[in-house]
């Protein structure tokens, strides 16, 4: 790898890129400098030549770590002998479709696309033309993508929470009228909602990971689909960030509840851009993709071969290996050794997680919903994750965001993890003081 001028790097992005970076997500105050020159395993390398430990991953995709052998070389062999066509369909799409419908438990029939987004837009399209309803249920915190109906309200501030909070102008005023934001674990605000408007579809995060790691109080997921059933609703889990990361079935195989249309990605890949929508035959049929049926479902990328390659050879590792097993473990090591840490320190903290997902909120518990992480003291949160960086370990400087554990990462990993946090946390406390 040849070392570059960051600097250098970042002003010649910033002329010909709006921003310099191209997801708004990757303009995090701190980091306006960072060029990433290499990555490998649990490890990603700058370019000036530092390597850091990667707990952040892209915000999940590489369960098995970056650039795992085995993928990439299923993606080489499959471009070697399958390019984009665009017509017809390929072995490898077909393989991919059979192994979903038979992990998966919602999963009857599946189509495939590159981003999370595009299947959480394809399902709430496809619930309206199922039902001939107007209204859409998300949760405060739950995030599905850069499309209208959804872009919003997930980390908000506590003046527009119970509010709409669009994360972008130029969203239709009335687009976002039929969007209805409900509180997480509050079944009982569900059911309001179901009663007094038309409702085409609930969608959630079973976990909502895109606040770190709220986890859905027993009896909650169950209710929802009993709710769901008893209107005529279409029930969405968008498991693109729980999806194989917790299961190959999806958490939802781990909480005994089937949603009617499931989306999929982010691990499924292992980095590379693949998604999927799958569900009950009855609506995954009403798409286009069946001459003469009502839901357009299109894109020239959709199935591309080498990405639907990376897919198959990823769930055949976590099939074949004790993947799930390895990043539990470490999950729970340092999940434990992280509570031990600001007990010692008398640090009021909930270290939440589950599997290889962890995070620490500096707040006193418990965490039901968006509204608890309200208190979380942001400035520690993010400050530390800061300091981390000068440890060569690398959280993601943003508030609420979860870390997570690849396959690639290793029990030493753990503890060095745990020996910087007790100093980063230590050196941001010692300013304040």
């Amino acid at each position: 790898m040849t070392l570059v001028d960051q600097a250098t790097l970042a002003e010649r992005a910033a002329r010909v890129i709006p921003g310099g970076v191209n997801s708004g997500q990757r303009r995090i105050a701190g980091l306006e400098g960072l060029v990433v020159a290499a990555t490998s395993g649990a490890t990603f390398t700058d370019g000036e030549g530092t390597t850091y430990t990667d707990y952040h991953a892209a915000f999940g995709p590489p369960l098995l770590g970056h650039n795992d052998p085995d993928v990439d070389a299923a993606v080489a062999a499959t471009a070697r002998s399958l390019g984009l066509m665009g017509v017809g369909v390929t072995h490898v799409e077909i393989e991919l479709a059979e192994r979903l419908v038979e992990l998966v438990p919602s999963v009857e029939q599946v189509l495939l696309t590159e981003t999370g987004s595009e299947a959480t837009f394809h399902a709430l399209r496809l619930a309206r033309v199922a039902t001939g309803r107007r209204h859409v249920i998300k949760f405060q915190g739950c995030y599905h993508g850069w499309h209208d109906s959804v872009a919003m309200n997930v980390i908000s501030p506590a003046e527009r929470v119970g509010g709409k909070d669009p994360m972008s102008q130029g969203i239709f005023p009335e687009v976002l009228d039929a969007t209805i934001v409900c509180r997480f674990n509050d079944a009982a605000d569900v059911e309001r909602t179901l009663d007094e408007h038309d409702v085409a579809a609930i969608i959630l995060e079973p976990i909502p990971h895109n606040i770190g790691c709220v986890l859905p109080e027993p009896g909650f997921l169950e209710r929802l689909r009993e709710l769901a059933t008893k209107h005529g609703t279409v029930l969405v889990f968008d498991e693109v960030i729980t999806g194989f990361r917790h299961a190959l079935g999806g958490y939802q195989s781990l909480a005994g509840v089937t949603p009617d249309l499931t989306t999929l990605g982010k691990a499924m890949g292992n980095g590379w851009p693949i998604s999927a929508l799958g569900g009950k035959a009855e609506l995954m049929e009403l798409f286009s993709t069946t001459p003469g049926r009502p839901a357009l479902f299109a894109g020239t990328f959709n199935g591309h071969p080498p990405t639907a390659a990376a897919a198959l050879a990823t769930i055949e590792k976590l099939r074949s290996e004790p993947v799930h097993e390895h990043v539990f473990g470490l999950g729970e090591r340092a999940r434990g050794g992280l509570r031990e840490l600001y007990a010692r320190l008398g640090v009021p903290a909930v270290v939440a997680g589950f599997g290889s997902v962890f995070v620490t909120y500096f707040l006193e518990g418990p965490v039901r919903s968006y509204d608890d992480l309200l208190r979380n003291d942001a400035e520690l949160f993010v400050g530390y994750r800061r300091e981390l960086m000068r440890h060569d370990i690398f959280e993601l400087p943003l508030n609420l965001k979860r870390s997570h554990f690849s396959y690639a990462h290793t029990a030493a990993d753990v503890d060095r993890l745990l020996e910087a946090t007790e100093a980063a946390v230590g050196a941001v406390l010692g300013r304040r003081a």
